[in-house]
């Protein structure tokens, strides 16, 4: 399964999510959107998945700053005790053994990220 892991801004537009979808996405399908469990319900995230027909998967603080990630943003080491939210909450939602397929891209907006990784699935 491959999970398409997101980090964003507030202010984001269900266009900025797809953008960041699309410069990671390069044709591979995508099961599941991931994110951190605070951002995961929100309102222009959950309309992103419901466009998207695809699941959403919500990822605790704990599991996120577990993750090992390549790429360090120093606002969401800030904030989320991770260099990449959109890293971790791939890796995390892909599962036990999963690997990173595509690091973090940002969306021509800059108000997303997202990134993508490969494993079987928590």
């Amino acid at each position: 399964m491959i999970v398409a892991g997101f980090g964003f801004r507030g202010a984001v537009s269900v266009q900025g999510l797809a953008d960041a979808l699309g410069g990671a996405g390069s044709g591979q399908t995508v099961s599941a959107l991931a994110t951190a469990a605070d951002k995961a319900e929100t309102p222009v995230f959950m309309a992103f998945a419901r466009q998207m027909g695809l699941p959403v998967i919500g990822i605790d603080a704990a599991t996120l700053s577990a993750q090992e990630v390549r790429t360090q943003s120093v606002a969401s080491t800030a904030a989320r005790q991770t260099g990449s939210l959109a890293e971790a909450a791939a890796l995390a939602a892909a599962g036990p053994g999963a690997r990173l397929i595509v690091t973090r891209v940002v969306s021509e907006d800059r108000m997303a990220t997202c990134a993508l990784a490969e494993g079987e699935g928590a």
